[in-house]
C-alpha cells in the first residue's frame, strides 16, 4: 500500500507526518507532495521579467528544501519516502499524482476554518474527498 501525503507546509503538516509515521509499515512507499500553484498572471505567457522569474525560482527552491527536510524525518524512522514538488491547480494535481503513484490512500490536512469559509473560499481537503476514487484520511489541526 502506498500513501500520498499532500502537504501545504502549515502547522498541520507535522501532525500529518506523525500520523503517517505511526500508520505506515516500513515497507510501504510514502509520497510527500507539495503543490506549487502557478501565478495566474503568467499562466500561458512568458515567465515575466527577470526579477519575477528569480522570485518564483527562489520560492520553488525553498519549497523543495522544505519537502526534502520533511521526507528526511520519515526516512530517519525507516520509511521509504519520495518527495514531490509539482506545479498546478491544487486539487487536480493531488488527484493526478495519486493516480500516477498508485496511491491507495491520500492524506490531507484540514485547517478547520468552518463551513462558511469553505463555502466562500473552498477547501482543498473537501475537494479531494469529493473527487477521489481512493480513501482520504483527513488530519485536523490540533
Amino acid at each position: 500500500m502506498s500513501l500520498l501525503v499532500a502537504l501545504d507546509f502549515s502547522s498541520v503538516a507535522d501532525d500529518q507526518l506523525e500520523i503517517v509515521g505511526r500508520l505506515a509499515a516500513p515497507n510501504r512507499e510514502i509520497y510527500l507532495l507539495h503543490v506549487a500553484e502557478p501565478d495566474p498572471d503568467f499562466v500561458g505567457y512568458e515567465a515575466g521579467p527577470d526579477v519575477v522569474r528569480a522570485q518564483v525560482a527562489d520560492e520553488f527552491h525553498r519549497e523543495h528544501e522544505m519537502i526534502q527536510t520533511l521526507a528526511g524525518r520519515l526516512r530517519d524512522r525507516g520509511h521509504q519516502v519520495t518527495a514531490l514538488l509539482v506545479q498546478g491547480p491544487t486539487i487536480e494535481t493531488i488527484l493526478n499524482e495519486a493516480e500516477k503513484v498508485g496511491a491507495e490512500v491520500i492524506v490531507v490536512g484540514s485547517h478547520g476554518r468552518g463551513k462558511l469559509f469553505d463555502l466562500v473560499v473552498g477547501s482543498v481537503s473537501a475537494g479531494v474527498i469529493r473527487k477521489s476514487p481512493v480513501p482520504v484520511l483527513v488530519v485536523p489541526t490540533k
